[in-house]
């Protein structure tokens, strides 16, 4: 995950290196693994540039009890600064090898390039938890937890306290039935947006994107946001943010939203590789007659276009 604050961006993300191997337990459905070194954090003024700022939570070698013991899973790292506490909270999914725990874990810093403090993990409201992002709504400032939950059957909304780091008891299930995780959730106007994937273990699968004018919803699915070639497995990708930028360069002042992806290598973890494209909105082909679509919020979708390279100090400038 990303976070900008202060100028500078950061990017987190669990360390992949080490030897790829598949635990007995996971051969069924294609599991691969590398053991657990850490989250790593790196710091760019550009999103060009980035320098490596350290390993700001580190696997636990020594008991096989924790949360963070390196024969587990921590993944999918999200950080958010709370102007309340002055903290920066990182949110993750915590699991087992065979991914039966499915938890979520939090940790908090008085810095963003760590060290990271861990606290704990939960089952949020006493649910499952594993793919997930951490989403802050700019008009509130209030933090939700969304999570793959029901053995990724449905995807559940829970409201942060206001430190960020627990749960108030408001929740909801979204997606019912509908088999997703990698989500990323992000606003723009009055609109809530949605992208995440599939199921398909390590297997890239098409995108589906969703609108609503609550983060509760209801939420309208507007289909792939791919086009091009391989739009059909997300440019063989999977979702993990969405990135808001700036004022988009010369194109009017308007934020831009920057759609990052994982390119996984299943057999070689620490080959896996990343995709980042610009986000566009276009009236979609009947959106300005669907009436479902504008009780979900509005008739824009987010629209992903493959391009071999694009210049982000210009955004949405192909190259």
């Amino acid at each position: 995950g990303f976070l900008f604050h202060e100028n500078i961006y950061y990017w987190y993300g669990e360390i992949k290196s080490g030897k790829t191997y598949t635990p007995p337990a996971n051969i069924d459905w294609g599991g691969s693994r590398v053991d657990l070194i850490g989250i790593s954090c790196y710091s760019s003024p550009d999103l060009v540039h980035w320098e490596f700022r350290g390993i700001v939570l580190p696997a636990v070698t020594n008991d096989p009890s924790h949360d963070l013991y390196f024969k587990g899973v921590a993944e999918r790292p999200k950080v958010v600064y709370n102007v309340l506490t002055n903290k920066f909270v990182m949110h993750m999914h915590i699991d087992s090898m065979d991914y039966k725990r499915a938890r979520s874990g939090v940790a908090e810093s008085d810095s963003p390039v760590g060290p990271f403090t861990y606290i704990q993990s939960y089952r949020p409201n006493d649910q499952m938890a594993r793919d997930l992002t951490v989403f802050v709504d700019k008009k509130s400032t209030v933090a939700y937890l969304i999570t793959s939950s029901e053995d990724n059957a449905v995807m559940h909304v829970s409201e942060l306290t206001s430190n960020y780091t627990s749960f108030t008891g408001k929740w909801k299930r979204i997606f019912e039935g509908r088999y997703m995780e990698a989500p990323t959730v992000f606003q723009r106007g009055e609109f809530y947006y949605f992208i995440g994937s599939g199921c398909s273990g390590w297997k890239p699968n098409a995108a589906r994107s969703a609108v609503s004018t609550s983060i509760w919803g209801p939420w309208t699915e507007l289909g792939n946001p791919c086009r091009g070639e391989d739009a059909d497995t997300t440019f063989q990708s999977q979702s993990t943010f969405v990135l808001p930028i700036g004022n988009g360069g010369s194109n009017g002042g308007e934020e831009r939203f920057l759609f990052a992806a994982d390119r996984w290598n299943e057999k070689n973890l620490s080959d896996s590789r990343y995709v980042w494209l610009p986000i566009e909105f276009a009236v979609t082909e009947d959106g300005d007659e669907d009436e479902e679509e504008e009780e979900g919020g509005g008739n824009e979708s987010p629209i992903v276009h493959w391009q071999d390279t694009w210049d982000v100090t210009d955004a949405w400038t192909s190259v």
